[in-house]
């Protein structure tokens, strides 16, 4: 019988560790870490999204979502919080790293799960038009920009 290397035995010991230490910080973190993160005006503090953050606040349709609740999957708890991971340690990376673009464009996935939820909230609204037409083709600017109905070639 062959013994496993220590090596092995050393990096699955630390992994375990990290989970086990991330786990505790989620738990027992600071207080409201989560509930903070998931706020607007968090979004727009190192997210250079100012002016998208003010037109929402100021002529949003939407006030009274979060960004979460549009940007991240709503039907799917876990799915919800790995793309918050995910998004937002890339959100960090660029941030910290210079490298924002001037301008920032959702992603395809993000263009998906946006759509996912607008059909989600606004279910009863959406059953009789087509549904292979994505919100945003009639309400681009909606959200982020002046509010109303855009005109489409």
């Amino acid at each position: 019988m062959q013994r496993a290397r220590p090596g092995l035995f050393r990096l699955v010991f630390v992994v375990c560790l990290a989970g086990a230490a991330a786990g505790a910080f989620a738990a027992f973190g600071p207080p409201d870490l989560l509930a903070k993160s998931e706020a607007p005006l968090f979004c727009a503090s190192c997210h250079v999204m100012e002016a998208e953050y003010e037109a929402w606040f100021h002529e949003g349709a939407h006030r009274r979502k979060n960004c979460v609740e549009c940007h991240l999957p709503g039907d799917n708890v876990a799915a919800h919080y790995l793309w918050k991971s995910i998004d937002g340690l890339k959100d960090v990376v660029v941030f910290n790293s210079g490298r924002v673009p001037d301008v920032i464009e959702i992603s395809g996935h993000g263009r998906a799960t946006v759509q996912a939820n607008c059909v989600r909230c606004h279910e009863t609204a959406v059953d009789m038009i087509d549904k292979q037409r994505s919100c945003v083709d009639c309400h681009r600017r909606l959200i982020h920009k002046k509010s109303g109905l855009v005109a489409t070639q």
